[in-house]
């Protein structure tokens, strides 16, 4: 997809998505069909658990805003 569109499969979101389905591709010629279940996210694993540290932290630093009704 990276060579067929350029640019556009490694903007977060669709980036995110494609480092799923190349983990879970190569799974698969590794470790079979199981692998199409664990390839993605094993891929993908620094990428879940930065986003929920920097969000963890991020709930820390900010203040919450409770809106009175």
């Amino acid at each position: 997809m990276i060579d067929f569109a350029g640019c556009g499969a490694t903007v977060p979101l669709t980036g995110f998505g494609n480092l799923l389905s190349t983990g879970a591709i190569e799974a698969i010629k590794e470790h079979g069909f199981i692998g199409a279940f664990t390839g993605g996210t094993t891929a993908a694993a620094g990428g879940i658990a930065s986003a929920i540290f920097f969000g963890y932290i991020a709930s820390l630093v900010s203040k919450p805003h409770i809106k009175k009704q």
